[in-house]
């Protein structure tokens, strides 16, 4: 489970997400402190190795 604390100028909200399958990939963190760019963080949520993530769906054809 994952829990996220968000400031959005007007006060916090808390998020949480929990994996039915896999875990999450989480970035190591400096000085007791994570960075992650947008793209990272959608990832993480998703359950993404944001490390190398990998397409898992192509379209079989267009149109």
């Amino acid at each position: 489970m994952i829990k996220l604390l968000r400031y959005d100028g007007d006060g916090f909200c808390l998020y949480a997400k929990r994996l039915e399958r896999g875990r999450f990939v989480w970035p190591g963190a400096r000085e007791g402190v994570v960075h992650l760019t947008p793209a990272q963080l959608a990832m993480l949520l998703e359950g993404i190795d944001w490390r190398s993530p990998q397409r898992t769906w192509q379209p079989q054809r267009v149109g």
